[in-house]
Parts: C-alpha cells; sequence; structure tokens
C-alpha cells in the first residue's frame, strides 16, 4: 500500500473525501515529525511508539569500489509495534 492507497482506503473507511482524508494524513505525519525533532516519542496506545534512535558513526565500504568509507552519525526513527498490533497480523 502506498500514500495514495492508503489515502483512498481512509476517505473510504471514514466516508470523507480523499482531500479530507489527504489533509487528516498529512496533519498527522506533520505532527509525528514535528514531536520527534523537538526530542519526544508519540505513544499510540495498542499501536505502537515512535521514537529516535541516535546511530552512531561507523566505518563502511563502497561497493562498487570496495574503498573504505566513514558513514557519519546521525538520528533515525524508530516505529515499536504495540502489543495489538504486533500479535497476529495474518
Amino acid at each position: 500500500m502506498n500514500k495514495s492507497d492508503l489515502i483512498d482506503a481512509m476517505a473510504a473507511d471514514a466516508g470523507i473525501s480523499k482531500v479530507a482524508a489527504k489533509a487528516a494524513l498529512e496533519s498527522f505525519t506533520n505532527s509525528v515529525t514535528k514531536t520527534l525533532k523537538g526530542g519526544d516519542k508519540v505513544t499510540l496506545v495498542g499501536w505502537g511508539t515512535f521514537s529516535i534512535s541516535k546511530r552512531a558513526a561507523r566505518s563502511g565500504r563502497n561497493p562498487q569500489t570496495g574503498k573504505t568509507i566513514k558513514i557519519a552519525a546521525k538520528n533515525v526513527v524508530k516505529f515499536k509495534a504495540g502489543a495489538g498490533f504486533s500479535g497476529d497480523v495474518n
């Protein structure tokens, strides 16, 4: 499922227009992004938690040349599924 498919499904499930569903999805993603950039985490009970994880600097290899390169430290988004979401996906 891509973003367009998700917007279509949200609009159909909620009985709203695709424009309203797109606005709601963008509002959600913007709110999560702002919260994570602020250093906090976002917890949706029964679904999961978004948080920031610090990835340390490390060395790696360029697969084309085999040359060793340095990979800078960075922050990455992490999602941990909640009990209600991770239990049965089938």
